[in-house]
């Protein structure tokens, strides 16, 4: 009894610990957005600020060509549409391998898993001329279709959850004349809540916090993404850290709202996604 009370206490030392590792930059960020520049690099360093300087949200979100709202909405636009068709044509893909029987659907299942393991560099240059041969530089299209088809990860947690439902729902449904498109929208739909608010997380984030894409295929300021207006806070001369970290919690905001409404989903879908290969 004594070595189970001190192994449970050594274990929440452990977590404890890992928690404060975790947690300690994000604070490290927030108090750091109401410093001014020359406080955060003051020596010694001070953990509060010594005058709390709200303006800085306020320059952060108005300084720049285009305004952070702006931003915002710019990155809604490839955000939301990529996060959407995504989790309908995962899902369409995910019901197709875990349900259906046809040539080589292991082979093909094999395949998509082998392209979650090609690194995105490998891609990016055939990928950039093919979308720029097609006339789609500088707009949403190319940061928008590569994803809104399905990603092997998305693919892969659809298929493993619909592969745990019960085959007496589907059998009844067919005997009752539906077909398998109706069975994916009015019984599988439904019963899937924890994939999708999964799914939704993960690739609202994946969207959401894209500085690559932006960068390579966005070249009109009016265009520009929040990640992109961050990182117009730096350059050669001079970074303003201060507004960095004032604009990192702004932009963190719609993420924080999304994981909230989904958490309580999201380890039931991972975890039930893991159930059967």
């Amino acid at each position: 009894m004594v070595k189970k009370k001190r192994s449970n206490f050594l274990a929440y030392v452990a977590v404890i610990l890992v928690a404060i590792v975790v947690i300690l930059p994000f604070v490290w960020m927030v108090v750091s957005a109401f410093k001014s520049q020359r406080e955060l690099f003051a020596f010694p360093p001070t953990f509060f600020p010594t005058e709390w300087k709200w303006e800085n949200f306020v320059e952060a979100a108005s300084r720049g060509s285009i305004s952070f709202l702006h931003m915002f909405f710019n990155t809604m636009k490839i955000a939301v549409p990529s996060t959407v068709f995504n989790i309908i044509f995962s899902s369409l893909a995910g019901y197709a391998f875990a349900r259906l029987r046809f040539p080589f659907r292991e082979k093909i299942f094999m395949a998509f898993l082998a392209a979650m393991m090609v690194p995105f560099a490998i891609t990016l240059i055939p990928r950039f001329l093919m979308f720029k041969d097609l006339g789609f530089y500088d707009t949403y299209v190319p940061l928008i279709v590569p994803v809104m088809f399905g990603t092997p990860f998305s693919i892969f947690l659809t298929r493993q959850f619909f592969m745990t439902l019960p085959k007496e729902l589907e059998e009844a449904a067919i005997v009752d004349g539906c077909s398998h498109v109706r069975i994916w929208a009015q019984i599988f739909m439904p019963l899937c809540k924890p994939i999708i608010a999964t799914l939704t997380v993960f690739q609202f984030q994946s969207s959401y916090n894209d500085f690559m894409g932006p960068v390579i295929y966005i070249a009109s300021d009016a265009k520009f993404t929040i990640q992109m207006g961050l990182s117009s806070f730096r350059n050669s001369f001079t970074s303003r850290y201060d507004l960095i970290m004032a604009g990192s919690i702004l932009a963190l905001i719609p993420v924080v709202i999304i994981f909230i409404c989904c958490q309580k989903y999201i380890v039931r879908g991972i975890a039930m996604s893991g159930l059967k290969g």
